[in-house]
């Protein structure tokens, strides 16, 4: 299990991420409560997570680690 602080200028979001059974799962704290993604990568688990802070989801994911986001593409 992952946990970390993604971050744009305005705000950051606590979130964490797990791979299970080849697949991965992420949960991202919002105002409204934890919103969850799952996906085939990290990153498309954290896309679908951070769906409601859309518009600054691309500036959110700059501040995750490569490694994490590279690891579903390397197996």
């Amino acid at each position: 299990m992952y946990y970390l602080r993604l971050s744009c200028p305005a705000f950051w979001v606590d979130v964490r991420v797990a791979g299970i059974n080849g697949r991965w799962m992420a949960s991202a704290d919002t105002p409204g409560g934890p919103s969850l993604g799952l996906g085939w990568t990290p990153r498309q688990a954290l896309m679908r997570a951070l769906e409601p802070f859309e518009g600054v989801i691309d500036d959110l994911l700059q501040t995750a680690p490569e490694d994490l986001l590279e690891h579903g593409a390397m197996g």
